[in-house]
């Protein structure tokens, strides 16, 4: 008689359930637990958007994936579409540390042709402020954002707390900040109003704001267009802009947006008249006339070999 035998285990294998059949028989811990009768779930965490978590995307082994890529697929494509001419890098030699870089938005050429354009330090340790609903509508979509480009999300519809927090975190570490004031592409080949967001965080990190204007892009490949056309873009960086003691978010706004505007003059004539008219606030405005579609596309001209919207055709005086 064996040992099983003699504890009498031998009958009672048959009753005692194996653990293959207990465990499924049981749902918590595996599975999530039932909720009482009348009580509400609570709302499923959203992965996407705002609450997309970027961290990941600063680590070591993404910045040298990434840092391997602007240098060498994003910059050979940058050069074949745009063959880019880059002006004014020589303005920002005395600055440091993080800083803001604003520019005008017409393509999404725009982001690839601007990280292979800016100078060191920045180059590698600049983050890009990309629409929450656009580029991180999906986990896909958004992770290949955050790896490829560095970017995080931002809601474009307003100064949200959530992207504000996380961009200021991001500046105190020491990580510039690319970003879009318009808020988006242009849809017709004009400017848009700049947004307040890039004058919100320079004046709350307290950094100095590099206004860029781009020209070219939106030949190359605009809102709407799925193929790009190869063309010559433009990158100029204009001199930084410090928020004045007790200046409203609104009213730096307004001066980047006239620093982007002048900058747009400069690369259509020269640096001496576009000062000029900085000077005396007759630049003009990047956002074309007040007027129905056709009229601000017959204003806008034939752009293919103009270097700036400020020198496309004027509504002539009767």
């Amino acid at each position: 008689m064996g040992v099983t035998d003699d504890l009498g285990l031998k009958q009672l294998r048959g009753r005692l359930p194996s653990p293959v059949r207990a465990l499924r028989a049981r749902s918590f811990p595996l599975r999530a637990p039932t909720l009482p009768s009348g009580v509400a779930p609570l709302p499923e965490p959203q992965r996407t958007g705002v609450d997309f978590d970027t961290n990941w995307s600063r680590c070591w082994s993404a910045r040298m994936l990434r840092a391997g890529f602007v240098e060498g697929p994003m910059r050979l494509m940058v050069q074949l579409l745009a063959s880019p001419r880059r002006l004014g890098s020589d303005r920002l030699a005395d600055v440091e540390g993080a800083v803001i870089f604003a520019s005008n938005h017409h393509s999404h050429l725009d982001t690839p042709l601007l990280l292979t354009s800016l100078p060191e330090p920045w180059r590698h340790k600049v983050v890009v402020g990309a629409a929450a609903d656009y580029f991180f509508a999906t986990r896909a979509v958004s992770t290949m954002s955050a790896l490829l480009i560095g970017a995080i999300p931002i809601e474009r519809a307003k100064v949200g707390r959530r992207s504000a927090d996380l961009a200021a975190n991001l500046i105190d570490e020491g990580w510039s900040l690319l970003i879009y004031p318009e808020g988006g592409r242009s849809p017709d080949g004009w400017g848009q109003p700049f947004r307040g967001g890039a004058a919100y965080l320079a004046l709350r990190c307290k950094i100095p704001v590099v206004p860029i204007h781009l020209s070219g892009t939106g030949e190359i490949l605009r809102k709407g267009r799925r193929l790009p056309r190869p063309s010559q873009a433009r990158v100029t960086f204009g001199s930084p802009l410090a928020p004045e003691p007790d200046e409203r978010a609104h009213r730096f706004a307004t001066r980047i947006e006239a620093a982007v505007a002048a900058l747009a003059d400069e690369a259509a004539t020269d640096w001496y008249s576009a000062r000029k008219r900085a000077h005396s606030g007759s630049s003009g405005a990047m956002t074309g006339p007040d007027a129905g579609a056709w009229r601000r596309k017959w204003a806008l001209g034939d752009k293919s070999n103009q270097p700036s919207l400020l020198s496309a055709r004027r509504w002539p005086d009767l």
